[in-house]
């Protein structure tokens, strides 16, 4: 079974959204339990580098194999700064998950359309 890079990665942008939309709705009774998962530093950015690993990981596969584009890493880092800033800021956070999600996500969904449209794989200028 072959493992669709640019799936795992939409669905890891999907579920980070869902996180951060989410679990301030279900988690808000945690710190009278003492966790505070919410505003603990260290898990967010925890959750924000397990994504960009899995985004730069499949959108490097396409890259070297497929495409040679650099748009996609351009959408993607793009994205993963409105992530860190709201980290850093957190102020108007919904204004800095939304251009986040919208960014990761078409850095996958690009280069996806990006490694089904590549026909040069066997070609000259392809390096492997």
């Amino acid at each position: 079974m072959k493992l669709n890079l640019d799936g795992l990665g939409i669905t890891a942008s999907i579920a980070c959204a869902i996180h951060c939309a989410v679990l301030p709705l279900i988690f808000t009774s945690l710190p009278l339990l003492g966790v505070d998962l919410i505003q603990d530093k260290g898990f967010e950015f925890s959750m924000i580098g397990l994504a960009f690993a899995i985004g730069c990981y499949a959108l490097w596969h396409g890259w070297k194999r497929h495409h040679h584009s650099f748009l996609p890493f351009t959408l993607l880092f793009a994205g993963f700064f409105f992530l860190v800033l709201k980290e850093i800021l957190r102020t108007h956070l919904v204004w800095m998950v939304i251009p986040a999600l919208v960014l990761i996500v078409s850095a996958h969904y690009l280069n996806y359309k990006l490694c089904r449209k590549a026909n040069h794989c066997h070609t000259t200028d392809c390096n492997h």
